[in-house]
């Protein structure tokens, strides 16, 4: 089996080489092709995937290319977790939307747009180059925001699935917390991408019995701790969200502690560069304990669990995945992308049915699916009105005023990615 990596340069990447190398009888890899335009950081990243795999006794080979063309040549499956304009462009994307009072986020908000903009283009290409040489190849998008990226791939035709490491986070949380194995519980989690919420927390599969009312009795101060909310709105709500559901419940909040702080790209930057200087190490041969912190905790693991699904007989029956909404959410348009349970195997992903969503939560869900259909037409199109357009209909946006200047700020911090601008 051969698996490519678009963005393998990425600091990242040892975290997925080590779940490979761990995980290897659930996802038998024989070639693992990184793929990057960074020579230097694809060599001290390949260096280091060599020395992971011959220190776990991992038969595969572990080859790097900057060509995507011949990274992507035969792949069974292509994982992409790009990032358009590095670390630099994330920099802007948290920060210039403080200027207008907004929440600055690298996935949501007026950022989450910039980054959609650059990125939908240049994973789009990546596509097409798949698609001709291995149409039956599945993409495995990580890429952020992933949600509007999975929309696009599928709105293009390309046989694509979108992966986000929210929901198994919270798996192994949860399960650390009532000690039990991860593998018993099953999630009701149900949204969009970055803007979900766990219904209930199941024992044994769909129809299990439901752990989260208990859960919330016993660990709920630590739970809320974890999402810097008040441990009262997950007792009024009965149901733990998203952290990222704090830029919306706590707007205000965030944007003035955000402006005390360096931004977090600014943190991630520094980290970057010293886990890079680790990974030069001819001596080190494991994913080094710094790179927790980077972010992306058991990404390797819902990577694998996934591809193994999608391309043989293993992985779990069920999982986390973003993919079409063909009525699963009824308030929302069969080609919404959504991020909910679903049966996975040769033939994709087939989402779960669950009870109707409250108003609660299905008010903002359809709001922000509008959101992101907006935002993939600017993406696919360009023009400032449907970037204004798409801006003006984000809830973390939402007026007109803010939304022009946050239109003037994302264009020129951005024009050297957007070719229309």
């Amino acid at each position: 089996m051969k698996l490519a990596v678009v963005g393998g340069g990425s600091t990242y990447t040892p975290e997925l080489i080590d779940g490979f190398a761990r995980l290897r009888d659930t996802l038998p890899v024989s070639e693992l092709v990184l793929v990057d335009p960074d020579a230097e950081r694809l060599a001290l990243v390949g260096g280091l995937a060599r020395r992971i795999f011959a220190r776990q006794g991992h038969p595969g080979t572990v080859t790097t290319t900057s060509d995507p063309d011949a990274g992507v040549a035969d792949a069974d499956a292509v994982l992409l977790q790009l990032r358009v304009g590095g670390q630099a462009a994330r920099q802007q994307d948290e920060t210039w939307p403080l200027e207008c009072g907004c929440v600055g986020q690298e996935t949501t908000g007026a950022g989450g747009l910039a980054k959609a903009l650059r990125t939908v283009p240049v994973v789009l290409d990546i596509a097409e180059r798949v698609r001709r040489a291995n149409p039956d190849a599945w993409i495995i998008d990580f890429t952020n925001p992933v949600g509007i990226v999975t929309r696009a791939l599928l709105q293009a035709g390309h046989k694509a699935i979108g992966l986000c490491n929210v929901a198994i986070g919270l798996q192994r949380k949860f399960a650390r917390l009532l000690g039990v194995s991860p593998a018993e519980l099953h999630l009701d989690h149900v949204g969009l991408n970055h803007l979900t919420w766990e219904r209930g927390v199941r024992r044994g599969g769909p129809e299990g019995e439901d752990l989260l009312p208990g859960l919330l009795a016993a660990h709920g101060e630590a739970i809320a701790a974890d999402l810097r909310l008040p441990r009262a709105v997950l007792d009024r709500l009965g149901v733990v969200p998203s952290y990222y559901l704090r830029y919306f419940y706590a707007h205000d909040e965030v944007v003035r502690e955000l402006g005390t702080k360096p931004s977090r790209a600014a943190e991630v930057a520094a980290m970057e560069r010293q886990l890079l200087e680790m990974y030069g190490d001819p001596a080190l041969d494991e994913k080094p304990e710094l790179l927790a912190k980077r972010g992306g905790a058991f990404y390797s693991e819902a990577a694998v669990d996934l591809a193994a699904a999608l391309l043989g007989d293993g992985g779990s029956p069920v999982q986390v995945v973003n993919t079409l909404n063909r009525g699963t959410l009824p308030f929302l348009a069969d080609d919404a992308v959504i991020e909910v349970q679903a049966r996975v195997g040769r033939d994709g992903p087939v989402p779960l049915a669950g009870p109707a969503l409250d108003p609660l939560y299905a008010g903002l869900v359809a709001q922000v699916s509008a959101y992101e259909d907006l935002a993939l037409d600017a993406a696919l199109r360009g023009g400032r009105d449907r970037v204004f357009r798409a801006l003006l209909a984000h809830p973390l946006v939402g007026q007109y005023d803010r939304a022009e200047g946050l239109t003037d700020r994302l264009l020129a911090h951005n024009k050297e990615h957007l070719a229309w601008a």
